[in-house]
């Protein structure tokens, strides 16, 4: 864990660092939502490592404080890295928030599933993860598929925000959403 004396805003700025060193790049991509950028967040370095992986879930499950919620979870793969870590910090804090993932076809084999993980969602309060939002298309697929579940997304958080419309597709479906950081941070510092 980190160190008790650790204040939010001083977990908040070593994440930052690890972040910045670790997933933020500058370069030609094209992104999830087909855009085109010249930067780009690849949080898989930041999610696996494990300072890094230990922050997420500590921040992220600070955000829930305040957030009616039975489960955690999100759509494979940006989600999976961090719903374990969540997990165990909501056990460890006494607010024990399972953990699944929504596939993004159904498994073609097996048990055939599309959310995984739990056996059934129907009436949980769920909160959606996510690596990074642009335009919040790839959550959303989770939160249709939990949605049609009978579940009720009582929050979309990613670690980072494109700041490309991800804020205003969730306040259109009237689905509260939060980000740890915005690409902002990172473009202007």
């Amino acid at each position: 864990m980190t160190s008790p004396a650790a204040s939010p805003a001083d977990a908040r700025a070593r994440l930052y660092d690890i972040v910045k060193s670790k997933s933020f790049v500058r370069g030609y991509i094209v992104l999830a939502s087909g855009k085109e950028s010249d930067h780009y967040f690849d949080m898989k370095p930041s999610m696996f490592d494990p300072e890094g992986a230990e922050l997420l879930a500590e921040l992220i499950y600070a955000r829930l404080a305040d957030v009616e919620a039975d489960i955690v979870g999100g759509l494979e793969m940006g989600a999976v890295p961090l719903i374990t870590p969540i997990s165990i910090v909501s056990r460890r804090a006494g607010r024990p928030l399972p953990g699944f993932f929504v596939r993004k076809t159904v498994k073609d084999h097996g048990t055939k599933k599309l959310i995984d993980g739990l056996s059934d969602v129907k009436g949980k309060r769920v909160v959606i993860v996510e690596d990074v939002t642009t335009t919040g298309g790839s959550a959303m697929k989770a939160v249709e598929a939990l949605t049609a579940a009978g579940a009720v997304i009582t929050l979309v958080i990613s670690i980072l925000d494109r700041e490309e419309g991800a804020a205003a597709l969730y306040e259109n479906a009237g689905i509260p959403f939060q980000s740890l950081f915005k690409a902002s941070e990172f473009l202007n510092a």
